[in-house]
């Protein structure tokens, strides 16, 4: 019995350059070790766009737009744009419990994170070893009952697993983290409520302001 074929994720913008593609929740960015776990974004937009290269990751239970190279000398632009701060993301979670609103609208976690390497993938806050890393947070909205709380992020750094470490720290974990969360508030929803839904950059070879949106599909 063949297993199905996987469906095929089509980018939201294309050219010659470069790839944004909104990459589904429980979907690997890039493949893992096994064969097992060989079925990743990136072997689906190969599929089609041969050239098309990774530039930055999404955890595979985040969903929302990824940015992808199409050839090394695009990855190598692009890489160099991430690394100098100049690509905007912004994040979508629904939290745990009431976080208020900071009094000047946005929050800032400053908050280092290392390997927990006994535990690995987790990832810890070591103010010792840690590398700095900073998100930037405003609160949305509240349910009525007080119980979630709607967020907007904003990693200045981009460390693996920053967001959903540094809103655990807050005392405030992502609903559904099956790495970050007690277990009853990942009960609360079958998926990690954190969508990645704005991203915006300068065109690597014309310059040109791009923007590209992606609401939350919760």
């Amino acid at each position: 019995m063949h297993s199905p074929t996987p469906f095929r994720v089509d980018p939201l913008y294309a050219d010659d350059t470069l790839l944004v593609v909104d990459k589904p929740s429980g979907l690997l960015a890039v493949p893992g070790r096994g064969v097992d776990k060989q079925d990743c974004l990136s072997a689906r937009v190969q599929a089609r766009y041969p050239d098309a290269l990774i530039v930055h990751r999404l955890d595979m239970s985040t969903s929302g737009l990824m940015l992808m190279a199409r050839g090394p000398a695009a990855q190598r632009a692009l890489s160099k744009a991430f690394a100098a701060r100049e690509v905007t993301k912004r994040y979508i979670a629904v939290v745990a419990g009431r976080l208020e609103a900071p009094a000047d609208g946005w929050g800032v976690i400053d908050l280092p994170i290392i390997v927990d390497w006994p535990n690995r993938p987790l990832r810890i806050v070591d103010p010792i070893r840690g590398k700095p890393s900073l998100t930037r947070w405003r609160v949305l909205g509240h349910d009525e009952a007080g119980l979630r709380t709607r967020i907007e992020l904003e990693p200045v750094t981009g460390r693996s697993h920053q967001l959903r470490v540094h809103l655990r720290e807050l005392g405030h974990p992502i609903l559904g983290d099956a790495l970050y969360a007690p277990p009853d508030m990942q009960a609360l929803s079958g998926r990690l409520l954190l969508h990645a839904w704005s991203l915006s950059f300068l065109h690597p070879l014309s310059g040109e302001a791009l923007a590209f949106e992606r609401p939350a599909p919760f």
